[in-house]
């Protein structure tokens, strides 16, 4: 789905909410392995987006299988869910944001790739009723 006019869309269709997700490749190792990085990353992307975050942010890294090793965000908003995880063995984001209140992927999308430092972003939209 193409991202421009996914707000105007969303407001339309009387959507209930918008679920993105954004693979982004080849990030700063150095930032996706750090806590408060990450914890940063949330309050600024909250603070760009306008969603009020609910409780604090929860960081946890865990995985014996280097292929899945990595730091796991989990972040409560007002409107729903903030998430990502971080694999350091191929240096990729895979971040998710849900919302029922309208935001923009693209805003998103170049945001967190900027934020990390990755090479590129693929963004998967939908619009959910």
């Amino acid at each position: 789905m193409e991202t421009q006019g996914i707000v105007e869309q969303a407001i339309k269709q009387s959507v209930w909410g918008i679920a993105s997700s954004f693979d982004i490749y080849n990030c700063d190792p150095d930032i996706i392995r750090d806590a408060n990085e990450i914890k940063r990353f949330v309050a600024e992307l909250c603070d760009l987006i306008e969603m009020r975050r609910f409780g604090e942010t929860q960081v946890v890294h865990f995985g014996e299988d280097e292929r899945v090793a990595g730091y796991s965000m989990v972040q409560l908003i007002e409107t729903s869910l903030i998430s990502a995880h971080f694999a350091n063995l191929t240096n990729t984001t895979y971040l998710d944001v849900f919302s029922c209140k309208p935001y923009d992927p693209a805003v998103v999308a170049e945001f967190a790739r900027k934020f990390f430092q990755g090479s590129h972003c693929i963004t998967h939209t939908t619009l959910r009723h």
